[in-house]
């Protein structure tokens, strides 16, 4: 195994066909496919699927995969060291739920590795899918929150993914809310006074299930619901329609916009935000400064 065929395969992955990731390596397409044949050989593994219609990746494929990605970023490092170059080009990925400050942090790892070339991903996702990106490791960090009320399932999802999470912070309850929302001179605002308002949360997919929210789940019945995919059709409706959601409290008035509050929230545990890794992984130099700028923004 080289890492020549390894970034072949990470190459094929990206493009989904084997004529242009032939094309983007300047390599031949009988080349390419012996070099992607002769490691399947050596690994005793399939990595791609083949079809009529093209390839894909295969179950074990998508593991080896994630592996790949870390020793390639090891050897970037290792070039980068003692080699006196730059490694070449910088590959980093995070999975998230929408949190401002998970965009912030990504940011600020950015600006201080963002060189001439890099190839930075930050997935803004559903909650499953935060852990499958983890799981497979297309995401080297996944960022998510625990409570009392999802944790044990969560866990044990997670135990069986071989993931660990790891607690970044303790966060009470917030609504959040429009500047000019009714309740928004308040300074706590009870579940029976946001009754008569429309309950904004993220929609889940395949895996709409309460434990996978990303707003606290509560006991208090909520009558209106509006489900959405993205951050800002959420600050949207938020403002045209007296809506509110439940979150951390963290706030960014660049990213959330000066318009949306955040307001304690009575009677509801903590929350417990932290981020998961794969335990057969290992957290890259890219990753802790990416930990080390969240952390700034959750000081």
């Amino acid at each position: 195994m080289t890492l020549q065929q390894l970034k072949y395969v990470l190459m094929v992955a990206e493009t989904g066909t084997i004529t242009e990731a032939a094309n983007n390596l300047y390599i031949s397409q009988p080349s390419l496919t012996n070099a992607i044949h002769e490691l399947e050989k050596e690994m005793n593994i399939v990595i791609f699927n083949r079809t009529n219609k093209g390839i894909t990746l295969s179950k074990e494929g998508e593991d080896f995969l994630g592996y790949a990605r870390q020793v390639l970023e090891q050897a970037a490092i290792l070039e980068d060291k003692y080699k006196g170059s730059n490694g070449g080009k910088k590959q980093f990925c995070i999975s998230t739920q929408h949190y401002s400050f998970a965009v912030n942090a990504f940011v600020d790892l950015i600006k201080k590795y963002g060189q001439d070339e890099y190839d930075f991903s930050i997935r803004e996702t559903q909650t499953y899918e935060i852990i499958e990106d983890v799981a497979h490791m297309r995401s080297e960090i996944g960022i998510i929150f625990f409570n009392d009320f999802n944790e044990v399932v969560i866990n044990k999802i997670l135990k069986s993914h071989d993931l660990e999470f790891h607690q970044l912070f303790v966060a009470k309850p917030h609504v959040f809310i429009s500047r000019k929302h009714p309740l928004a001179k308040n300074t706590v605002i009870t579940n029976e006074e946001l009754e008569e308002y429309p309950y904004m949360s993220f929609e889940q997919g395949e895996h709409n299930s309460f434990y996978f929210s990303e707003e606290i789940f509560s006991d208090y019945e909520r009558k209106k619901n509006i489900r959405v995919r993205d951050r800002a059709t959420l600050f949207n409706l938020l403002i045209g329609l007296n809506g509110y959601t439940v979150c951390s409290g963290v706030i960014d008035k660049k990213l959330n916009g000066k318009d949306i509050i955040a307001v304690p929230l009575a009677d509801e545990k903590d929350m417990r935000i932290g981020y998961i890794t794969h335990k057969k992984g290992t957290v890259t130099r890219l990753g802790n400064t990416y930990l080390e700028a969240l952390k700034k923004y959750l000081g």
